[in-house]
C-alpha cells in the first residue's frame, strides 16, 4: 500500500527546497557597479557630477553608487540638495545614494549654531521619501526605517543581487560625529544604536540566506583592520574613538559569517602611517576594505568565483579618477592588485 505525503510533509519539502534554491543560486554572469564619489570643486560640482554620471551610464552597471550629495564649502540649502536630486535622477541606471559628513555635520544656521541635524533630518525628507532607489530604472530598497523603532533612519538601506547583499550605513567621515564635548553626542547615540542593530539585522540575513558576500557602502573608514586598542585619535584613548564599537561589532559579526565581507568607503581624511593605498583592497580572512579613489570607481562581482569582489581600473583612465572596464570582446586586463 502507498502512502501519500500529508501537506504538513509537502510544506516542509517545499521550505527546504526553498531554502537550498536560496543558498545555491546558479552562477550568475559577473556584473559591475559604478561608485561615483562628491570629489568635485564647489564652483563646478554640477558640471562635474552630470558628466560624471552620463560617463558611468556608457558602462551600463547594474547600479550605482553616489558618496555624497555636495563638497564641505557648498551651501547646506533646500535649495542645493533638490538640485542635486534632480542630476542623480537622470542616471539611466539605479543609483543609491550614501550620506557623506560633508551633507550634514558641517552645517550651521545664520548664527553660526550647528543645525547638522535639523538639515540630516531635512534631507532624509527629500531623498530617502520612498522604498524606490533614485534614477530612472527601478531598484527596490528595504530601509531600517520601516521599523518603528528607526523610522528616522531611512539611509540605512539595503536590497540583494544575485546571492551578494549590498548595504549603505550612516557612518560620516571626521570621527563619525562624535563630538569631545560633553553632553552634545545625542545625534551619534541614537544613530550608534540604529547602527547596531542595522549590523546585526543585515549579518543574521547574509548568514541565513547563506549569501555569497555582503558590501557595505559608507562615508567614513571603520579602520576594519586596525590592531586591537587603536585609535583614530593620537593621544585619546579608544573611548574618544567615535567608530571603535562599530569596529568591534563589524569584526565579531562577519566572524561568524561564512562569506565575504567588503567595506567600502570615500574617507577623505589624512592617511594613518601603515594604510593602502586608495583604491587598494586589503584583506584579512574573509574581511575587506578598499578607500575609494578619484571621481569614480568601477566594482566588479563574480558569483561563484573565487575573487568575488575586484576594483577594476583602466591605468590611463586610474589617473584621472576615471577607472574604466575593458571594452567587450578586448583582451581582459589583470585586476587590480590584491593585498591579502
Amino acid at each position: 500500500m502507498t502512502r501519500r505525503a500529508g501537506p504538513a510533509f509537502l510544506l516542509l519539502a517545499a521550505t527546504l527546497l526553498a531554502a537550498v534554491a536560496q543558498a545555491a543560486p546558479p552562477d550568475a554572469e559577473p556584473f559591475d557597479i559604478a561608485i561615483v564619489g562628491h570629489t568635485f570643486p564647489d564652483e563646478l560640482g554640477d558640471a562635474d557630477l552630470k558628466r560624471t554620471i552620463a560617463r558611468v551610464d556608457r558602462e551600463k552597471p547594474a547600479f550605482v553608487i553616489a558618496v555624497g550629495i555636495k563638497s564641505a564649502d557648498e551651501p547646506c540649502s533646500d535649495k542645493l540638495y533638490l538640485q542635486r536630486k534632480a542630476l542623480l535622477n537622470k542616471s539611466d541606471h539605479p543609483l543609491v545614494l550614501v550620506l557623506t559628513g560633508d551633507d550634514w555635520t558641517g552645517c550651521r544656521n545664520s548664527a553660526g549654531r550647528s543645525n547638522a541635524i535639523e538639515r540630516l533630518n531635512r534631507i532624509r525628507e527629500i531623498y530617502y521619501d520612498g522604498q524606490e532607489a533614485l534614477g530612472r530604472r527601478d531598484l527596490d530598497l528595504n530601509r531600517q526605517s520601516t521599523i518603528t523603532k528607526f523610522r528616522s533612519y531611512a539611509e540605512n538601506a539595503y536590497w540583494e543581487m544575485h546571492g551578494v547583499l549590498f548595504a549603505t550605513i550612516n557612518l560620516p567621515a571626521r570621527n563619525n560625529n562624535y563630538l569631545l564635548e560633553a553632553g552634545r553626542n545625542s545625534e551619534y547615540e541614537d544613530r550608534l544604536v540604529a547602527n547596531r542593530a542595522w549590523l546585526q539585522r543585515l549579518f543574521g540575513m547574509a548568514k541565513r540566506r547563506r549569501l555569497a558576500g555582503l558590501v557595505l557602502f559608507s562615508d567614513g573608514d571603520l579602520r576594519i583592520h586596525a590592531e586591537p586598542g587603536f585609535s583614530l585619535l593620537a593621544g585619546f584613548s579608544t573611548k574618544q574613538d567615535g567608530f571603535a564599537e562599530t569596529r568591534r561589532l563589524t569584526r565579531a559579526l562577519a566572524e561568524k559569517y561564512d562569506g565575504k565581507v567588503l567595506l567600502v568607503d570615500a574617507n577623505r581624511e589624512p592617511p594613518v602611517k601603515g594604510d593602502p593605498a586608495p583604491g587598494t583592497v586589503t584583506w584579512r580572512g574573509n574581511m575587506g576594505h578598499v578607500t575609494l579613489q578619484g571621481e569614480w570607481n568601477v566594482l566588479r562581482v563574480a558569483p561563484g568565483s573565487e575573487q568575488l569582489f575586484a576594483l577594476r581600473h583602466d591605468e590611463a583612465a586610474k589617473a584621472h579618477g576615471q577607472p574604466k572596464l575593458p571594452v567587450e570582446g578586448a583582451p581582459a586586463k589583470p585586476p587590480a592588485r590584491q593585498v591579502r
